[in-house]
């Protein structure tokens, strides 16, 4: 099991802990969330348990890209990623600030039962994002019009379209992406 990175109420939602994936325990509950239609912008649908381990174990072997498992009141929720978007693809389209951070966001199917409840829990992940960096970086995909809509109302700042240059290596492909570049600075 590994140890909570951030623990957080958020008044009438609960508390958000946020803990690093473990990859073996971790796989089976990615998978079913991942292989989701809904999910189809994380880009990792007809994967098999196995390929999921191996991508986080893949993860958490780097020092610029993580994986987090995020529970609300100890039910788990969400996946979250942060990365140094100077070590990604998508420091290749923006100009990357000393102090940035971005992240990725994987709501978990069927855990978002009222209005509101997506933005209750960004608070406490923008609250982690920005304890030690100064800005927020999301790239969703350009065409995921709700993810864009929801960053908005968290408060980023939309940045300019972008494509994403397909990443192809031994270890991991990723396809090109039009993505929407949305900023959060600290305040």
């Amino acid at each position: 099991m590994t140890t909570a990175v951030h623990v957080q109420h958020v008044e009438g939602f609960g508390t958000v802990t946020v803990r690093p994936v473990d990859p073996d325990r971790d796989a089976p509950l990615l998978h079913g969330w991942v292989n989701e239609e809904r999910s189809r912008f994380w880009g990792m649908v007809g994967t098999t348990v196995e390929q999921v381990r191996e991508i986080y174990a893949h993860l958490d072997s780097l020092t610029t890209h993580h994986g987090f498992l995020v529970s609300r009141d100890d039910e788990p929720v969400a996946l979250f990623q942060t990365y140094d978007p100077a070590a990604d693809r998508v420091g290749e389209c923006y100009e990357v600030l000393p102090g940035d951070l971005g992240v990725h966001l994987l709501i978990a199917p069927g855990t978002a039962p009222r209005p509101g409840w997506t933005g209750q829990l960004l608070t406490a992940l923008i609250a982690f994002s920005l304890r030690d960096h100064d800005r927020v970086v999301v790239d969703p995909d350009a065409s995921n019009e709700k993810a864009v809509a929801r960053m908005v109302r968290a408060g980023f700042a939309l940045g300019p379209l972008v494509v994403l240059p397909e990443v192809d290596l031994p270890e991991v492909f990723i396809p090109e992406k039009k993505a929407q570049l949305a900023f959060l600075t600290k305040r």
